[in-house]
């Protein structure tokens, strides 16, 4: 095969049902519950879809609470291992923008709002993203519990690293709601139902 036919570019997009589910709601959710309850309506809506786990996010101004971007996982559906949720609303947040950095010079404070703590991928994409808080629903040891997911090797003192680089962390918002959508999940992973992605172990 001529190299200069290789793939130049791929995307990751969101489904059209996201749309409907922000039809409705205005620009600004000012207080963080309401963007978290967003979150979590996004990631029980995502699984139900059939087209994968029950992970979403979403990108606000911390000051205002305008919604810049949300994302929901985008593995199955685009066929890229690196889609989750978290990538999707940074990236689709940093489009919008034209910025990289989501708290550089000239560009107001971001949050990221995930329904669960992110995994080592989205660990690191948030580090890079420029934001300046991270706000979780579920933390960690109990979502891959109750989805059988396999987030990765997070590193113990994940919340003081990311401290030290100018982002607070808000774990367990709306914790109880977020477990619910977890629960259902399990039930029909348990069933057979749905098709958990995870890293490759054992031989």
């Amino acid at each position: 095969m001529d190299l200069a036919s290789l793939p130049q570019s791929f995307t990751i997009a969101l489904p059209e049902w996201v749309a409907e589910e922000l039809a409705a709601l205005p620009e600004q959710l000012p207080a963080v519950e309401e963007r978290m309850a967003l979150a979590h309506r996004l990631a029980d809506r995502k699984w139900r879809e059939g087209t994968g786990g029950p992970f979403a996010a979403g990108v606000a101004e911390r000051a205002t609470g305008r919604i810049v971007s949300v994302g929901v996982t985008a593995v199955l559906s685009s066929g890229v291992s690196s889609a989750p949720a978290e990538v999707t609303a940074l990236g689709l947040a940093q489009a919008r923008l034209g910025a990289w950095d989501l708290g550089g010079a000239g560009v107001a404070e971001h949050e990221l709002v995930v329904n669960a703590r992110p995994c080592v991928q989205c660990y690191g994409a948030t580090l890079w993203s420029g934001v300046r808080s991270l706000v979780i629903g579920v933390d960690g040891p109990e979502v891959e519990a109750l989805t059988t997911f396999d987030e990765g090797p997070m590193v113990e003192d994940w919340i003081e690293q990311f401290a030290a680089r100018g982002i607070s962390v808000t774990t367990d918002l709306l914790h109880d709601e977020g477990v619910a959508v977890l629960t259902a999940y399990r039930r029909a992973v348990d069933a057979g139902e749905v098709t958990v992605y995870n890293a490759r172990t054992g031989v």
